[in-house]
């Protein structure tokens, strides 16, 4: 391996994800007028992947309604089933829900579920808490609608896939202090963004962690637009940062994926570490040779194949779970 070729540490079943195009896109500085136009530019993909797809406004206390998107491709009639409810990601600054789609509609339809998509505030626009607060909105909806929506209250989870994973961690957090709806089936966190302290007051272990997609500049940046003040601070807003909440007590059970390549591989790892000793049951799926969203990149490859199932299945056993404990 080249120390001055951080490609050579990528997988060979992974290379071809990262394109001239997508490495100067990855790689591009992120500033308020760059991430202006990625707005302009989400919300035609969500207008255009919105197509056929129902959507429903959600009242937010104290703010505008938020809008979530209804992926049902279900097979069993007439009696409740499990639920999803999706956060995707784009660095807090970014992304909209129909960029996952297609594999919600695939999730869907193998788990036999529903699927509620969030169509959250992004920062800078709006500071923490505001997307908590329409995430949690979302969660609640689902909640008093769950009787028309045919589902199970007992068998909801949360998943998000990078700051989307990180949303859906805080949501996770919050749904437990508040204790306004039945405890969450299960988090699922795809290589989620967890810790405002990396790229700002601390560096992963190795250099070739987030040298390929997701950078640490632009995880400052991020968090920054998120929280109202500089990445890395001493007293970050009470539950907008999961990785310096102190007591992970009483969280749902929680599957962690996350590439050996990747920016938030350590703080993945290390909360993953810290769920077990909370008593919080987690699946860990450390991946060779993988940077940030490699399985979106090269859906193909060995690996991102074997990543998906693994979720996949880890989600379907938390459904599975729940169920056989309802009917005890």
């Amino acid at each position: 391996m080249s120390a001055a070729d951080p490609l050579a540490a990528v997988h060979p079943s992974l290379r071809r994800g990262l394109s001239p195009a997508v490495r100067w896109l990855a790689g591009h500085e992120l500033t308020p007028r760059w991430i202006g136009g990625l707005y302009g530019v989400g919300r035609a993909i969500q207008a255009i992947g919105g197509i056929g797809t129902a959507s429903q406004s959600v009242k937010v206390k104290g703010a505008p309604d938020v809008k979530v998107w209804i992926i049902d491709r279900r097979r069993t009639t007439g009696r409740p089933t499990p639920a999803v409810l999706h956060i995707h990601g784009g660095g807090f600054v970014s992304g909209v829900p129909a960029m996952n789609f297609g594999v919600l509609k695939k999730l869907s339809a193998e788990l036999d579920c529903l699927v509620v998509s969030v169509d959250y505030r992004l920062a800078p626009w709006t500071k923490f808490p505001g997307a908590l607060e329409d995430n949690h909105a979302a969660l609640g909806w689902l909640h008093a609608n769950a009787a028309s929506l045919r589902i199970d209250p007992a068998r909801i989870a949360v998943m998000g896939d990078s700051a989307g994973g990180g949303h859906a961690a805080m949501l996770a957090i919050a749904a437990r202090d508040r204790g306004e709806f039945a405890p969450l089936a299960f988090q699922l966190l795809i290589y989620p963004m967890l810790d405002d302290r990396t790229g700002s007051t601390c560096s992963p272990s190795s250099p070739l962690m987030g040298a390929q997609m997701w950078t640490a500049a632009h995880n400052v940046f991020g968090w920054t637009s998120l929280l109202g003040l500089p990445a890395g601070s001493e007293a970050p807003p009470h539950g907008a940062v999961p990785a310096r909440v102190e007591d992970l007590r009483g969280l749902p059970p929680a599957w962690i994926g996350v590439g050996t390549l990747d920016l938030f591989h350590d703080e993945d790892i290390a909360y993953a570490q810290r769920l077990r000793a909370a008593g919080v049951p987690v699946a860990l799926q450390v991946v060779e040779g993988a940077y940030h969203g490699f399985d979106g990149l090269v859906p193909g490859a060995p690996s991102s194949v074997a990543f998906t199932a693994s979720w996949m299945s880890a989600l379907k056993q938390a459904f599975d779970n729940n169920k056989k404990a309802t009917q005890t």
